[in-house]
């Protein structure tokens, strides 16, 4: 039985990573540990845990290891502290919002000898999981280019803050993509030209909630990719990550949430989608929990986490300076 800590509940994704814990049976949400003691106390209790207040306890109670979900710019120093004390470590995504500081991390748990993950659930969409099989099998020839978006809603609080997030929309979205694009093709991205913009929340937020990015990677695949906090709390669902690959055979379309159900729902007063397709989030965190029973690497590396850091970090230097960036 894998026994995971989660270290700090600042984002979202940690309370599904905390619902998938309590589904696997082979893994154990042993402990909680959050900064902000009120928060934390009130994840421990409601997925039936216990909360440690103290880091140094949190880590020496007998964690195999621990989920990061915290502020972007908290994750290098608490996977450092993970590793020290010998944990596998699966980091929130971005890994780290410089690229400086993923280096950090990944010297920090190479040091340690430990795992370190990062956690792109989207590679555990089936959808995205099928796009990469028939693009691999030569299904569409040679792919030139592909046409992508990940547009949300704006999650709000610290996530607006540079401080905190490092960055605004681009930074929350990019990283995605970029991770799928580099594990669907197995090319790397070498330039970017970004654009950014604050046109949904102007005056509300101090930092992107629109980026507009154009990208080359290996062999000439050109890429477009929009980043937005755009959908209204209306909305009916979070967002979406949808890309368009053309190839010299065929194009290829995939939206990778649109398995959906129309909810009319009149304690919400709107309508909602539910997503009926395989869950991400519990194949994303089964692998983690098999890589720390196995003792070996998370599917989705710490260094596939640097690849998507390096781009998204080209994509703000591009948009500062106003032109192309190699990366």
């Amino acid at each position: 039985m894998a026994k995971i800590g989660i270290m700090s509940f600042a984002h979202m994704h940690a309370y599904s990573y905390a619902a998938c814990l309590k589904e696997l049976a082979g893994a154990e949400l042993a402990a909680v540990w959050d900064d902000d003691a009120r928060r934390g106390r009130a994840a421990a209790k409601q997925f039936g845990t216990r909360f440690l207040a103290d880091m140094d306890r949190f880590l020496a109670s007998g964690l195999d290891g621990v989920i990061v979900t915290s502020e972007n710019v908290k994750h290098r120093a608490m996977v450092e502290r993970a590793a020290a004390a010998g944990k596998w470590i699966l980091c929130e995504k971005p890994l780290a919002p410089t690229v400086a500081d993923a280096k950090a991390m990944l010297q920090a748990c190479k040091k340690a000898r430990v795992g370190l993950g990062t956690a792109f659930p989207c590679r555990y969409s089936q959808s995205l999981i099928d796009a990469r099989e028939q693009i691999r099998s030569g299904a569409f020839g040679e792919i030139l280019a592909a046409s992508c978006t990940n547009h949300g809603q704006f999650p709000g609080g610290w996530f607006a803050k540079n401080e905190l997030a490092g960055g605004g929309a681009t930074m929350d979205h990019t990283v995605h993509v970029a991770d799928v694009l580099r594990w669907i093709l197995g090319r790397e991205f070498v330039s970017v030209y970004c654009e950014l913009g604050n046109q949904f929340h102007q005056g509300a937020i101090k930092t992107d909630d629109l980026g507009s990015l154009h990208l080359e990677m290996e062999g000439g695949i050109q890429v477009s990719h929009l980043a937005s906090w755009s959908r209204a709390k209306s909305f009916p669902t979070w967002g979406d990550v949808t890309i368009e690959f053309i190839g010299t055979d065929g194009v290829l379309l995939v939206d990778a949430f649109n398995q959906k159900l129309n909810v009319y729902s009149d304690a919400a007063v709107k309508a909602e989608w539910a997503y009926w397709g395989s869950n991400p989030d519990l194949g994303l965190v089964a692998d983690f929990v098999r890589a720390v029973d196995t003792r070996t690497e998370p599917a989705v590396t710490g260094m596939d986490g640097l690849r998507a850091t390096e781009v998204t970090v080209a994509a703000y230097k591009s948009a500062r300076l106003g032109k192309m960036i190699k990366i």
